[in-house]
């Protein structure tokens, strides 16, 4: 059989990739190659250290953030959202809790229904995107939805009740969000370039965020300038390795929590998959992985336990991963 370092290359030119590749398996890296550039304008290659959006791969660290604090004692997992709310978003339930959240089963309203958007390059904030550099400012977009469902009664990916748990974590812990990540999980975990950043000032290690396959055109007025809970961090493919290690020995949470969250709280037969508390869960393995996908964004991190293989697959491209991480799952048999 061919090389797997040979195949990815020659996968990555014919699906015109831009971004890293990461393979390892039983502790060994088989595969980590990049390409594309992290900088059209200027012809800046991509490379194992570009710092890359994740999107909605942010979930899977908000949702140990909350763990994290409910290990602590400073929430519990039955804790209602209304009880740290108060008077905000009126039209989130008294029943709603912070596992309804986590479980995307507490029947909220989404500011950004994945459901109806045909387009990601096509979606708008409501708002001016450079008001959004606090969790707290996010009020504002959070608000006036309406409930959709009774707290519990159905699984419904949920982009708003992610930044409600981050509001939640806030007001709890008296401690801002992304402080919160950065001391409850990146540091434990060893992920020293896992941030979020702003994306009207990002360093040069950074990635720009493209909409197309050819042209110069950014992602940086379709997105909030400074992430939340749902969504914003950067990383490295090889920070997504130190995590998997890190959750699965229990230096992130307990590994009785660990397996809480890696548990099947719902059936999602529309993606032929489960999910629990934070995690993408496989359909009948034991495959766990994170995604996310924005505008000029898209990332998919697995481990199989049952293999020992962990892979991370990073583009600064809309739906860049995803012919990748179709054919790597099939080769890998993941």
């Amino acid at each position: 059989m061919q090389p797997l370092e040979e195949a990815v290359d020659e996968a990555a030119a014919r699906t015109g990739f831009s971004g890293v590749v990461r393979v390892d398996r039983a502790g060994e890296n088989e595969v980590l190659r990049a390409y594309g550039l992290a900088d059209r304008a200027h012809g800046i290659p991509n490379t194992h250290e570009t710092l890359f959006a994740t999107a909605s791969g942010t979930k899977g660290l908000t949702a140990l953030t909350v763990m994290a604090l409910v290990e602590r004692g400073t929430l519990r997992l039955d804790t209602t959202a209304r009880s740290l709310l108060d008077a905000d978003l009126p039209l989130i339930a008294d029943d709603v809790t912070v596992e309804h959240l986590l479980a995307h089963r507490s029947g909220i309203g989404d500011y950004l229904d994945e459901g109806e958007l045909d387009d990601r390059n096509a979606y708008v904030v409501p708002i001016p995107v450079h008001e959004l550099t606090t969790t707290e400012q996010y009020v504002r977009i959070l608000d006036g939805h309406a409930t959709v469902s009774p707290a519990g009664e159905r699984f419904a990916y949920n982009n708003s009740g992610y930044v409600v748990l981050a509001l939640l974590a806030e007001r709890a812990s008296g401690v801002a969000f992304h402080e919160l990540v950065r001391t409850l999980v990146c540091e434990p975990a060893g992920m020293v370039d896992t941030a979020f950043l702003r994306s009207d000032e990002l360093p040069g290690r950074a990635a720009l965020g493209y909409l197309s396959a050819d042209d110069l055109r950014t992602n940086v007025l379709h997105l909030p300038v400074l992430g939340s809970g749902d969504g914003g961090l950067y990383s490295t493919a090889t920070d997504f390795i130190a995590f998997w290690d890190a959750l699965f020995a229990g230096r992130i949470v307990a590994p009785e929590r660990v397996a809480e969250m890696v548990r099947p709280h719902s059936d999602w037969p529309e993606e032929s998959k489960r999910y629990g508390l934070g995690f993408h869960l496989d359909a009948t393995g034991d495959g766990v992985w994170l995604e996310g996908s924005d505008a000029g964004v898209s990332f998919d991190s697995l481990h199989q336990p049952s293999s020992s293989i962990t892979y991370s697959v990073i583009s600064n491209r809309t739906a860049g991963v995803w012919p990748l991480v179709r054919w790597l799952d099939e080769r890998l048999g993941t």
